[in-house]
């Protein structure tokens, strides 16, 4: 992941402002028009931060930031997008957006809103989580348990990290699939299932709590 600012806009200009403004406060910045021509170049190399319009021609920022979220989590996500509403807010929030910018907006203010994001890269926050003898790299979406690396898939990774971030924390079900899932609909099983998944790759760290739901910590027996 490289300190660059991804910009997904097809509005010319207001594309060619921020690329003014971000060349004078020395901000690397790349500009794509259109989902196909954005998500090329993602994959060919990942941005620190990526600033996502959301109504586009050929698509929408809100399916990119699930996709971001989904395959690099540390990219940090800045919706812009004339959508004010709170349910709108409410929505890229819950789906991993790291700030949401309401248009018209001012160029100074979102230039220094990804100063900030930007600042927190070079700091490194939280790229690496080490609990007990788990380290997961948030970047790389690697983890290593006693220093071997485990297969995990997408939401596996995703619900290790959020136990992770919350150790001793009791959990409830319905927090627990609308952090990794998005709703709260989904079968409850589904989630005993991938904590089963979890368990049986050697994380002994995940506790039961019965009648509520779920606590990760260090010193949890082996279940």
């Amino acid at each position: 992941m490289e300190k660059i600012v991804y910009l997904l806009e097809d509005d010319e200009s207001i594309t060619e402002l921020i690329k003014c403004t971000f060349d004078v406060n020395g901000i690397a910045v790349k500009a794509f028009s259109s989902v196909k021509e954005f998500m090329e170049a993602f994959a060919a190399r990942t941005p620190g931060v990526a600033l996502l319009d959301i109504m586009l021609g050929d698509g929408d920022g809100v399916s990119v930031l699930k996709e971001i979220k989904e395959t690099a989590p540390s990219v940090i996500c800045i919706m812009l997008s004339a959508m004010g509403k709170e349910t709108d807010k409410v929505k890229c929030l819950n789906l991993g957006a790291d700030d949401y910018i309401t248009k018209p907006f001012g160029i100074l203010e979102l230039t220094a809103r990804v100063k900030v994001a930007l600042r927190r890269l070079s700091a490194g926050k939280d790229s690496v989580l080490r609990k007990g003898e788990l380290s997961m790299n948030t970047e790389t979406m690697t983890v290593t348990l006693r220093g071997e690396r485990l297969d995990l898939n997408r939401k596996e990774f995703k619900l290790l990290r959020f136990f992770m971030n919350n150790e001793g924390k009791v959990l409830t079900r319905d927090e627990i699939l609308q952090e990794v899932w998005g709703f709260e609909e989904l079968e409850t099983r589904t989630l005993d299932n991938h904590i089963a998944r979890l368990r049986k790759l050697g994380v002994n760290y995940i506790e039961t709590v019965f009648g509520v739901g779920y606590k990760f910590s260090v010193e949890a027996p082996e279940e």
